[in-house]
């Protein structure tokens, strides 16, 4: 059963921008400046999305001098895409599933 978290977290991921920021930091721990020059995304905007997913708990930060880097929290995206795959396993089990109508 998903929770109001991970209800949370999948509109979170939902935005297609975040969605690219988190793909990226799955391959490696960038910088703003860095995700910048890979998203075509203005310092402000990706600010934003970055702060939007570090509440979320989806990203954690590692300050290095004047610059912030970005990490993807693997564990978090584990867990939804469990909760998922256990979804996707119950639809599967129920497709000769059906309520009749009163």
């Amino acid at each position: 059963m998903l929770t109001s978290v991970d209800t949370d977290l999948i509109r979170v991921l939902a935005d297609p921008l975040r969605l690219r920021i988190v793909t990226l930091l799955a391959k490696e721990t960038l910088c703003t400046t860095h995700l910048m020059e890979e998203t075509g995304a203005r310092q402000t905007n990706l600010s934003n999305h970055l702060k939007v997913l570090r509440e979320a708990g989806v990203v954690e930060t590692e300050p290095c001098g004047r610059f912030t880097y970005y990490r993807l929290k693997p564990d978090v995206i584990a867990s939804l895409a469990g909760r998922l795959a256990d979804l996707a396993e119950s639809a599967s089990a129920a497709t000769d599933n059906k309520r009749a109508c009163p």
